[in-house]
């Protein structure tokens, strides 16, 4: 699997729930490769707090604030023909996570990296149209992610 997990300093993290989350991140990526025709792809996740998360949402899109998940692609750079297995990296942040979280920690991060996930697909959700595409997609990908035995393409 192609799934590299970040928890950032100052984090806990109950190990059981951090192995479940890597292995439902991992299948939901491999089933988004699958749906191209790939064994699998590269992503990588942070997992951070709100104060991490503000700095990059400052640098990188403009908006001083925390916010629950960044998506960084690869698809979109210039070096993107050459490792087209690379989606990029999704950060969130543990601690909104925890603060949006109605049906607990666990399933708001899941939600969280799915939504990221479809962004490093290049979906977006600036119409209601895109968004219902999209969480359509999300959706899906989280339902193969609690899924048992081999994962199929979603």
């Amino acid at each position: 699997m192609a799934l590299d997990v970040t928890l950032d300093e100052g984090l806990t993290f109950a190990s059981v729930l951090l192995r479940r989350l890597r292995t439902e991140v991992g299948r939901m990526v491999r089933a988004a490769a699958r749906t191209e025709g790939r064994a699998d792809f590269e992503v990588g996740l942070r997992l951070t707090t709100d104060v991490a998360i503000r700095e990059l949402n400052r640098d990188y899109r403009d908006k001083d604030k925390a916010t629950d998940v960044l998506a960084f692609a690869q698809r979109e750079g210039p070096g993107a023909a050459l490792h087209p297995e690379l989606l990029g990296d999704l950060v969130i942040s543990v601690e909104t996570a925890r603060r949006q979280a109605k049906r607990g920690l666990h399933a708001e991060l899941l939600h969280l990296a799915s939504h990221g996930l479809c962004h490093l697909l290049g979906y977006d959700h600036r119409t209601d149209e895109e968004e219902r595409v999209m969480n359509a997609r999300a959706a899906r990908l989280r339902r193969v992610a609690i899924e048992r035995g081999r994962v199929r393409a979603a």
